[in-house]
Order: structure tokens, then C-alpha cells, then sequence
């Protein structure tokens, strides 16, 4: 049995747990400079506001404070997440990082336990662990069980979790979910589905499976034996991320060179601490820029480029010496850049980095510096000890006017009790 463990309104959750006034109030989180709805408590989804809704649209809601707002906080958010998941890993030994705010568990070895009562010990154990509340499915496969979890999180009875144990209850919920909202399957195909018939995740299963495969390739057969029982999609416990990338929408749009290459080294010395964490090296780095293409009135123009690394690396320097010969190599005068990014690939563990014999840097020396400078921006805030040319003006960062405090991550953002 697979049990999927989602968090509820996970970014709205988070900024109400250190606000606890505001668990009555309708809560949204915007996107990045603050352009549009991509979190909405269930306060403000009853007020009608769509995901995706622009912000200057509930501006008049924002005003009249009959809805709050916060910006994006990803060092929260990620802070939050890892405690869930932390929580999470005690349960079972096989755990499944989906995304930010969901989790496979395999539930092997557990035939003889209640997985009812067992699944309402995690929901309950994580929320009053972490004051995020979360919701969870049981079923056979990874497929049922993201079914199971949309009941467990839509029906106040279910108690936070539903369990699909049975082949009656399997078809009675099949019948009630709709075939858009099956893991796997594409808004495109829904169409295609509807138009033969197709409607409900059960009326899939009633296809044929080589009707399955001509209209929803390998993929969709794998989807249809999920549907029926089979297990099929296997749980993926490694975490190490193939590629990795950091990009932003500019607060402002850049015309300058130096400015430019001030947001990009920022951009790739995340990339490089990241690689660190999870204890691997790069070899291929990717700079883009684009302008504004929302912005008819003025020209256009967007770029990338690809570097081969002569030696695969985590080392923030080295990155940005990269970085720096790829920037210049695409930057145009006369643009005005809205976002631009950086993407490293070809990720190798540093356990399998076959070693150069010419190799001419002292890497041993470069790893024990670098965890120095990680470990101390850990404890007092990123960046604190950074390279000159992330420069500390940063006048290109992201618009965020309702952005909350680190609580969890900033010992300068802690929250104060007063008593008085």
C-alpha cells in the first residue's frame, strides 16, 4: 500500500502559523513580484478568488483588509517543507519527496497494522508537529492513493484520510473523480478523453488497454493499470536533482552590463550551494536572458549559452568565472532585460567525480572553505559571506512589498513574545 501525504493550502498554512489571527482570514500568497494568486487559504476560494488571478484585480479586497496578502517567501516555505517531510520519514522507511508540500510513503511490511488508524497518527503528529495542516490517501498504487488523497482533503469525514482498501470502494470513487483531475493525464488529453466518452476516472478504465495505448502512448497504460490496482510507478527515494536551476523576474527592468552580472552571480552561487547540499559537482552551465515579451512598445530579444566545464565543479568562484564568459557572450546594449537565469547540469555525486591527474586546484582546500562560508550563512542569513561581484546593492531583486519574516531560518526574524 502507498499512502500520499498532502499539504492543505500549504503556502497559505505556512504564513499562518506564525499569525495564528489569521486561521479565520482569507489568506493569498502572490508569485514573484507579486503578479498574481498561487496559494489561496479556503476563506478566499470562497470569496471566488481563482488561482491565477492578477493582483491588482483583489487590490479593492486588499484594501478594505477583507483579504490578506503575502508575497512569495520560498526560505519559509522550503524551511516549513523540510520539517514536514522531517516528520514524515519516522513513519516508514521508504519516503518519496513528490513536491514541496507532497510525499509518497510506502507502507511495505505494514500488512498487519491498522493503516486507517495508523494514516490519522501521521495527519495528526505532523500537524500538531509543524501547525500545517495535511491530508492523506491510502491505496495500492502511488495513482489511487493521489485520488484517495483529494477525498481525504474535500470530505470533512474522511477525518484527513482516506483509505481505498476494497474493490467496491475503489469503483465508487473512480466514478466520482473526474478524469481531468487524474495524476498523469495532460490537460490536452482531456479533450481527446471527453470526446470519446471518457469523463470519469472509472470510464477509463473501462477502455480496452490497446485503446489506452493508441490514444495516451505507454505513459497512459501505465495511468489505466494504476486506475485498476497494478502497481506500476515505482517509489523513487533519490533525491539527487539532474539539473538545477535558478532564475527570477527582475523588480525592475536592467540595461546595465554590471547590474546584469550582478543578479546572474547571485543566480549561480545559489545553484553552486545547492549542489553542495546534496554533495555533488557540475560540469555544464546554462546563463539565459530574455526582455519583456509582454512589452509590445519596446524591442525584443532574448538569448542563452552553454558551457562545458573543464572540470566538473560545486566551487561558487569558479561558477562565476563561467558565468561571467557566457553573460558577455550573449549580453546586447540597448535591452532592457526582464529575467534571466542559470541552469547547471551534467550532475555527478562527488563520490563517483573521477579526478583529473592535471587537475591544478586544490579541491580538498575549496570544499572545507566552502562549508565554512555555507555553515556560517546557514546560522546568520544567506549571503552574509558572499563574493564581491554579487555586489549589495541589489537593486534588481524581486518586488515583494507583503513579504513575511523568516521565522524559522533568521535569527534576526524570530518571533517576539512580550509579557507584560
Amino acid at each position: 500500500m502507498y499512502g500520499l501525504v498532502d499539504c492543505n493550502n500549504f503556502f497559505a498554512s505556512c504564513e499562518r502559523v506564525f499569525n495564528p489571527a489569521l486561521r479565520s482570514f482569507p489568506v493569498v500568497v502572490l508569485s514573484n513580484n507579486d503578479g498574481c494568486v498561487i496559494a489561496r487559504s479556503e476563506e478566499a476560494k470562497r470569496l471566488g478568488i481563482p488561482m491565477g488571478e492578477p493582483a491588482f484585480k483583489i487590490k479593492p479586497l486588499l484594501d478594505s483588509k477583507q483579504v490578506v496578502a503575502f508575497s512569495s517567501n520560498y526560505s519559509l516555505y522550503g524551511d516549513m517543507s523540510h520539517r514536514v517531510m522531517s516528520i514524515l520519514s519516522t513513519f516508514v522507511e521508504d519516503i518519496e519527496i513528490y513536491s514541496i508540500d507532497e510525499a509518497f510513503l510506502h507502507f511495505k511490511g505494514f500488512e498487519h497494522y491498522d493503516l486507517h488508524a495508523y494514516g490519522q497518527e501521521i495527519v495528526r503528529t505532523t500537524t500538531k508537529g509543524t501547525g500545517i495542516p495535511v491530508s492523506m490517501g491510502i491505496a495500492p498504487t502511488k495513482t489511487l492513493a493521489k485520488v484517495a488523497s483529494k477525498f481525504a482533503k474535500k470530505y470533512p469525514r474522511y477525518k484527513q484520510v482516506c483509505i481505498i482498501d476494497s474493490e467496491e470502494k475503489r469503483e465508487k470513487a473512480l466514478k466520482l473523480f473526474d478524469v481531468g483531475d487524474v495524476w498523469g493525464v495532460g490537460r490536452r488529453l482531456v479533450k481527446t478523453l471527453n470526446y470519446h466518452g471518457v469523463n470519469t476516472a472509472y470510464d477509463l478504465t473501462q477502455k480496452s488497454e490497446s485503446w489506452v495505448r493508441s490514444k495516451m502512448t505507454v505513459t497512459g497504460v501505465r495511468t489505466w493499470k494504476e486506475l485498476q490496482g497494478t502497481p506500476c510507478i515505482e517509489m523513487e527515494t533519490v533525491t539527487q536533482k539532474q539539473t538545477i536551476c535558478t532564475s527570477r523576474s527582475f523588480g525592475e527592468m536592467i540595461t546595465s552590463f554590471d547590474t546584469l552580472m550582478e543578479a546572474v552571480a547571485n543566480f549561480t552561487a545559489a545553484c553552486a550551494r545547492k549542489l553542495r547540499e546534496q554533495r555533488c559537482f557540475a560540469k555544464v552551465i546554462l546563463i539565459f536572458i530574455y526582455t519583456n515579451r509582454h512589452r509590445k512598445d519596446l524591442m525584443q530579444y532574448s538569448q542563452h549559452r552553454v558551457l562545458t566545464l573543464p572540470f566538473a565543479t560545486n566551487d561558487t568562484a569558479e561558477l562565476i568565472t563561467y558565468a561571467r564568459m557566457a553573460l558577455e557572450s550573449i549580453y546586447r546594449e540597448g535591452y532592457q532585460y526582464k529575467k534571466a537565469g542559470v541552469i547547471v547540469s551534467d550532475i555527478t555525486s562527488e563520490q563517483l567525480v573521477i579526478r583529473d591527474l592535471f587537475d591544478p586546484r586544490d579541491t580538498e582546500k575549496q570544499q572545507r572553505l566552502f562549508a565554512v562560508v555555507d555553515e556560517i550563512n546557514r546560522k546568520n542569513g544567506s549571503n552574509r559571506i558572499q563574493l564581491a561581484v554579487q555586489g549589495s546593492n541589489h537593486s534588481w531583486k524581486l518586488k515583494r512589498e507583503f513579504i513575511s519574516h523568516n521565522y524559522t531560518t533568521n535569527l534576526n526574524e524570530i518571533i517576539e513574545v512580550n509579557v507584560s
